[in-house]
Order: C-alpha cells, then sequence, then structure tokens
C-alpha cells in the first residue's frame, strides 16, 4: 500500500495530537464512594502500555459528497510483514482551512458490521475535523491478514464542504 502525504496539514496534526492523547491513557474516573470498612490489601498488576501510533496508511481522497445520497468508503490494508501488526481503520471528514467547520450534525456516519448490517457512528469532532474512534477500532492482523472497513456516508446539510480521507493508522 502507498503512503501519501494528507494534504490538510492541520487534519495530520489534530490526528497526531489526538492520537498522543489517547495513547497516553487518558481517562475518565468515577471518585469512590465512601466505604468505612477495611479494603483488603491491592494486588498490582502491571498494565501493558498502550500501542503507540507511529505510520498512516493514506488511501485516496475525495471532496465530501454533497448530492444528499449514501456514498460507500472502503478503507483497507494488507500486512504484508512477517510479523503481527497493529491497525486501525479511519475515516477523516476534513473541513476547508479557512472554513465553514464541519460538525457531526451535517452528516450520517455509518460502519458495515461482519454480519452485514449498518451501525451508525457518531464521528469525534477536533479542529474543523470529524473523525471516526480508533480505540475501538484497533485490530491485530497476522502476517498476510486483510483489513477491510466500510463506512457509508451521508451529508445531511447542504452547502457542507470538505474532503474525505480514509486512512488506516499503524501502531508500533
Amino acid at each position: 500500500m502507498k503512503k501519501v502525504s494528507l494534504p490538510h496539514t492541520g487534519a495530520r496534526i489534530a490526528s497526531l495530537t489526538l492520537l498522543v492523547a489517547l495513547a497516553g491513557g487518558l481517562a475518565t474516573a468515577t471518585p469512590a464512594l465512601a466505604d468505612t470498612r477495611t479494603a483488603p490489601a491491592a494486588t498490582t498488576v502491571a498494565a501493558e502500555p498502550a500501542p503507540v501510533p507511529v505510520d498512516f496508511a493514506d488511501q485516496a481522497t475525495s471532496a465530501l459528497p454533497t448530492d444528499g445520497k449514501s456514498h460507500e468508503f472502503t478503507v483497507t490494508y494488507a500486512n504484508t510483514t512477517a510479523s503481527d501488526v497493529i491497525a486501525a481503520p479511519q475515516l477523516l471528514l476534513v473541513s476547508p482551512d479557512s472554513g465553514p467547520f464541519l460538525k457531526p450534525a451535517d452528516v450520517k456516519l455509518e460502519v458495515r458490521k461482519a454480519d452485514g448490517c449498518w451501525t451508525t457512528v457518531t464521528p469525534g469532532n477536533q479542529t474543523g475535523t470529524l473523525y471516526t474512534d480508533l480505540t475501538t477500532a484497533q485490530r491485530t492482523l497476522a502476517p498476510g491478514e486483510t483489513l477491510t472497513e466500510v463506512y457509508r456516508l451521508t451529508v445531511n446539510s447542504p452547502g457542507a464542504v470538505g474532503t474525505v480521507q480514509p486512512r488506516v493508522v499503524l501502531y508500533g
């Protein structure tokens, strides 16, 4: 698979910033309820570090479809190495540099599940880029295995402008 530079530098920076934050283990925590009983001694288990994004396998970009119809986008990646690879498919919807910026309500985004049914995906939103979540999309590909993810996109807002950028995030 040929690796291509993202034409939208802001999207690449925003993506890397988000990926670094996610890899750093940011999470929400709930305060524990007060308990006056004595708790058993805690057992410390070393947590395995989260994989860190190291590269992108960018795929052909296209203009955001504005005809009001549903369009399918396939993200695919073949592991041509001799070892396992952790990869995550992702669809970016990038706003023009000068705006107006896309909002999640501007689109309906779905992903095809293994059973063939479509499931709605709520894209994240950062600095004018809508994106699909990586944490739930990570997969380990054995040598020779191919990852394929199919997304269905419908633009709800007339006049919305942007670029569709399918890619695969590779972890090290």
